[in-house]
């Protein structure tokens, strides 16, 4: 058998093909053909996966970091800072932690001695929004640590196309801010954490993977345990992946602007106002056209700085902060806003464990009071008080958790920070 014959039926075998009609119209009789239509897909093939090695081992590009808007700062005068909808010195003890993700900006103050409470504060307002409550605490002896979430406020915003804000990332920023204390916030003596609507979702998962680190745990009208009825079919699909990112982007600032006067400086030219959209879903809800608080988007965060306000300080982050809107649409996506009711059952059966037994690492495990406090609007649309308390005393147990129902929508810790301090304070005992 001649060698072309051999070639023909290897190839015959390999391919299912009618070679020799494919030799008849290439010419393949000639050996040199034949071995370059053989070898030229191998060859192919071959250089391909050397031009692949050659650019995977380049050097590795610098994750991108959207910047606060706290280098912008240095370009207005000290007067002109004042009269932002965030200034930077809203609270004391502030300061700059530089971090792999990007600047996280952390304030601190109190009796260095008291009781550690840690605040994380919800999806688009800063933390500004637990000025009320932080400085009654801290007046009441306890140590208050209060940070930005990446993308909001003065943190940064590591790219959330590579770093998702979910509770991989937040978990990590929380361990970031902890250790930035010259106090030992993760020794013996456990830290409180309260965390507000996404914030409290943030601090429910949080716990349940340090246990050992809570020793208390205080939820404003948490996330976490949405109900998916509650969130609508357009929302689903705008954050679906469906739609091109630049038609979700402008249909979410436009959300979040809700026909809001821009701050001082960024106003938009006249004839731009956009008609207010109400948002759609529970992540959204501190956005002020919700309807659970917009009768008091505008109340004053401070009592002697009117011009703060949750819908001035949105509006602000949305012309000034690059990393803003897509770290919202992100947390959206991807945080703790439902269907994190196995990381609640997992804090609950702990609480059992606890009460149920005598030995030293349940008690370490378990939280001081035995309990998860949760403070609900009576009047939030949004995250629904019976709804809530329904589904957390399920799954936590009706014996782990207090629920405290106080006057005020999804706003309840800004239009009535004194009966969340009052209930908090009673908890504590």
């Amino acid at each position: 058998m001649s060698d072309y014959e051999k070639s023909y039926r290897a190839c015959a075998c390999l391919t299912g093909m009618d070679f020799q009609a494919l030799a008849r119209q290439m010419n393949l009789q000639d050996r040199r053909n034949l071995y370059m239509a053989v070898t030229a897909p191998i060859i192919a093939y071959s250089t391909a996966r050397i031009i692949y090695s050659l650019v995977a081992s380049r050097p590795r590009i610098v994750d991108e970091v959207f910047r606060s808007p706290r280098a912008a700062l240095q370009l207005l005068s000290a007067q002109r800072s004042e009269d932002l909808p965030y200034p930077p010195n809203a609270l004391p003890g502030g300061r700059d932690v530089d971090t792999p993700y990007g600047t996280i900006r952390v304030y601190e103050w109190g009796p260095e001695s008291g009781r550690k409470v840690l605040f994380i504060h919800g999806i688009s307002t800063p933390s500004i929004a637990f000025a009320s409550i932080a400085n009654s605490l801290a007046e009441q002896g306890c140590r208050v640590m209060l940070f930005d979430l990446f993308g909001r406020g003065y943190s940064d915003a590591p790219d959330p196309k590579q770093y998702h804000q979910n509770i991989q990332l937040f978990t990590s920023q929380i361990l970031l801010v902890l250790t930035s204390s010259k106090l030992a916030w993760t020794g013996a003596d456990k830290f409180t954490l309260l965390g507000y609507s996404l914030g409290g979702g943030i601090a429910a998962e949080f716990t349940s993977y340090f246990p050992q680190m809570v020793g208390s745990l205080v939820l404003i009208a948490p996330a976490g345990l949405m109900r998916p009825s509650r969130i609508s079919r357009s929302s689903k699909l705008l954050y679906g992946g469906l739609f091109p990112e630049v038609l979700v982007n402008y249909l979410i600032s436009r959300r979040l602007e809700s026909g809001q006067t821009a701050p001082p400086g960024m106003e938009k030219p006249k004839g731009s106002g956009e008609t207010p959209i109400a948002p759609a879903d529970a992540a959204q809800s501190e956005v002020p056209s919700h309807p659970a608080h917009a009768a008091n988007s505008l109340a004053s965060i401070f009592p002697d700085r009117p011009g703060i306000s949750p819908a001035r300080a949105v509006s602000w982050q949305l012309h000034a902060h690059p990393g803003f809107l897509a770290a919202f649409i992100s947390s959206i996506k991807y945080a703790p806003v439902g269907a994190s009711h196995e990381r609640w059952r997992l804090i609950g059966a702990r609480q059992t464990a606890q009460r149920a037994s005598a030995e030293p690492e349940q008690k370490v495990q378990g939280l001081q009071q035995g309990k998860v406090l949760i403070l609900l609007g009576k009047q939030d649309a949004v995250i629904i008080s019976d709804e809530v308390e329904e589904d957390a005393t399920v799954v936590l147990g009706q014996e782990n958790v207090k629920v405290v129902k106080l006057e005020g929508a999804h706003d309840v810790p800004i239009v009535n920070a004194k009966g969340c301090v009052d209930a908090i304070l009673e908890f504590w005992g």
